[in-house]
């Protein structure tokens, strides 16, 4: 599910689930694994990459249908959890957005030091309310801190999703790239922190993402709580039905 490449101390970590990358429990879970071995193995950064044309389109919403209570509740657990080992990673993180990037492939990348994107028409934002979901609270914090506090509530609320160009006037992705440049442009990044010394950019790279670790120190059992309780709502599951629906639609037409 998960394509490892070695550029000397920084290791891509390509996600590999066609058709569209989409997380599943097992993707969230390997994903997740891999964010927090590497820096015991050595790796000075990581990029997080996709496939040409599809970073992730989210979670796989047809194969989360099909769970229990119980094992949705894992989903949403695991899933925080690799949320904050990407903002609580002791190596810098970037997300090569080498096309759409919908909900939670925009949520990925949220969490990552640095965002380059494929230039293009591919699809980039927080599409959560569509489905009946409120955006959860640490999600739209971490929105909020790249955004502000005014774009972040006009994309939470629409759920509207945007270019990588529009992404970038709003700083929701820092830089926008030709597409066969994304992933080495994310390793250039990489290499130029990299490149500096050390102690000192550790350090101030710790402190100045202490706010966004710090969202996983309140309550969030409760808010665990919150977004399950929603998943299981009528009209989200009405809506989520739909969206299955719709796709199934387009691939047979």
């Amino acid at each position: 599910m998960i394509l490892t490449f070695e550029h000397e101390a920084i290791r891509e970590l390509r996600l590999n689930r066609p058709p569209v990358n989409a997380l599943s429990p097992e993707l969230i879970r390997t994903l997740l694994q891999a964010v927090q071995v590497a820096p015991s193995e050595g790796r000075g950064a990581l990029v997080v990459s996709g496939s040409s044309g599809m970073f992730s389109a989210g979670l796989d919403v047809p194969v989360l249908l099909k769970l229990d209570r119980a094992e949705m509740n894992a989903v949403w657990r695991d899933f925080y959890a690799l949320m904050h080992s990407l903002a609580s990673s002791p190596i810098p993180v970037v997300a090569a957005i080498t096309g759409h990037a919908p909900a939670g492939g925009t949520v990925l990348a949220l969490f990552c030091d640095w965002r380059v994107a494929a230039e293009g028409d591919s699809k980039i934002g927080l599409s959560e309310v569509q489905v009946g979901l409120p955006l959860p609270p640490v999600i739209l914090s971490a929105l909020r801190r790249l955004v502000g506090v005014r774009q972040a509530e006009r994309l939470a609320v629409t759920g509207v999703l945007v270019t990588p160009a529009s992404a970038a006037a709003l700083s929701l992705v820092d830089e926008v790239v030709p597409a066969e440049k994304v992933v080495a442009r994310a390793l250039q990044w990489c290499q130029d922190l990299l490149a500096l010394p050390q102690r000192a950019t550790d350090l101030t790279r710790r402190e100045a993402r202490a706010d966004l670790v710090g969202l996983f120190a309140r309550d969030i059992d409760h808010e665990l709580a919150e977004v399950s309780s929603w998943w299981w709502r009528e009209e989200t599951q009405a809506a989520l039905y739909r969206m299955v629906e719709q796709l199934a639609m387009k691939k047979k037409s």
